[in-house]
């Protein structure tokens, strides 16, 4: 699977700190409880690398690479180190490693963006992965204060080791792909996005329906640098970028009465639904079911789908969400990262583009 800083001032910084900001976590947590608000939102809030769109030369699948003999493959140097520094990461495993920044990086991008992408837009997934390291060097995670970040895509960032992605990459790719990943560190070196000096919350997603949404439609907090801009992917550019998602009115209703128990639900499903209201941006913003209201973000959470942004019709005992996008859809949006970056655009450029207001600042010695 398809993304922190500093506000306006420094009373406005230490507003943002203090308070939290509810990351929307996909099937993350249970039907019948509300997701933990964690102090700040993952980097990209999902559980899994946005899907690889099939490449130009038809490469096979990773499934069809598990069952294909492997080929040796000399893996490949670190990348030179950024001035010595190193983060405690947090395995799935439980084990805390310390590991090199850059080394760190080459993983997150591994683990968060198809290494087919173009190649400015895998530098600009580093520049935000590096980006957003800073930032939680800054501020630490509540949930691992023994580790400076973990491999969970829904805490932190996704991340995979060399050995872990070489081996779910298609066996001829694997070179190409691991020196496209080395490139993208490298040619970014020490290089990160700021507001007012300090490396920002580097927030990305997968996929975006036309815009991105502002923090504060998601959160709950404004953050300046994280607001909605245009984004330009599309059917064409992002595999299920429209998904549906079926379900009876039974399951539905069980689904809201173990979160909202005195919801009434009775008679004819689509009366259950009303009061669609959209943002300035044009993206749905809250809804009431069952009389209840709901952000988008909240019904997404409920019905487990893949964006805030959809549609919803009933027929009988039937309710079908139509969906478009994939992710929480503030930051960074990945795919359209990879349609810029077709388009001419370079990284920098990108990153201007979905963190507007932001500068690009160099590591000391990096």
């Amino acid at each position: 699977m398809m993304h922190r800083v500093l506000l306006l001032s420094a009373v406005l910084t230490a507003a943002l700190l203090l308070l939290p900001l509810t990351a929307l976590r996909a099937g993350a947590d249970g039907p019948d409880t509300p997701s933990p608000a964690p102090e700040e939102p993952a980097a990209s809030g999902e559980t899994s690398q946005p899907e690889e769109a099939p490449a130009p030369e038809e490469t096979p699948t990773a499934e069809e690479t598990a069952a294909q003999e492997e080929a040796p493959v000399q893996e490949e140097a670190p990348v030179q180190e950024e001035a010595g520094r190193t983060v405690r990461l947090l395995g799935a495993d439980g084990a805390v490693r310390e590991t090199g920044l850059e080394d760190y990086l080459w993983g997150v991008v591994a683990a968060e963006m198809p290494a087919a992408f173009q190649p400015e837009a895998l530098a600009a997934q580093a520049v935000a992965a590096r980006t957003y390291a800073l930032y939680r060097l800054g501020h630490p995670a509540a949930a691992h204060p023994e580790a400076d970040l973990c491999c969970d895509g829904a805490c932190c960032q996704a991340w995979m080791s060399r050995a872990e992605r070489l081996d779910a990459w298609p066996e001829g790719d694997r070179e190409t792909y691991a020196a496209r990943l080395t490139a993208a560190v490298a040619d970014t070196r020490g290089k990160y996005l700021a507001w007012e000096g300090e490396p920002i919350l580097a927030a990305f997603h997968s996929s975006s329906d036309g815009q991105t949404r502002a923090a504060a439609g998601v959160w709950g907090q404004e953050v300046p640098y994280l607001v909605s801009v245009s984004s330009p992917e599309g059917e064409g550019d992002a595999p299920n970028y429209y998904s549906v998602v079926t379900m009876t009115a039974r399951e539905a209703a069980e689904r809201l009465h173990s979160r909202y128990p005195g919801l009434a639900l009775e008679g004819d499903c689509a009366a259950w639904f009303g009061d669609f209201t959209y943002g300035p941006d044009g993206l749905l913003a809250s809804l009431t079911v069952g009389g209840q209201a709901l952000t988008a973000q909240e019904a997404r959470e409920l019905f487990d789908l893949r964006s805030a942004s959809f549609t919803v019709s009933c027929a009988g005992e039937e309710i079908t969400f139509y969906v478009t996008g994939y992710g929480h859809g503030v930051g960074m949006s990945q795919y359209g990262a990879n349609v810029l970056a077709k388009a001419g655009e370079g990284w920098a450029d990108i990153l201007a583009h979905y963190y507007p207001g932001t500068t690009l600042e160099t590591l000391e010695g990096g």
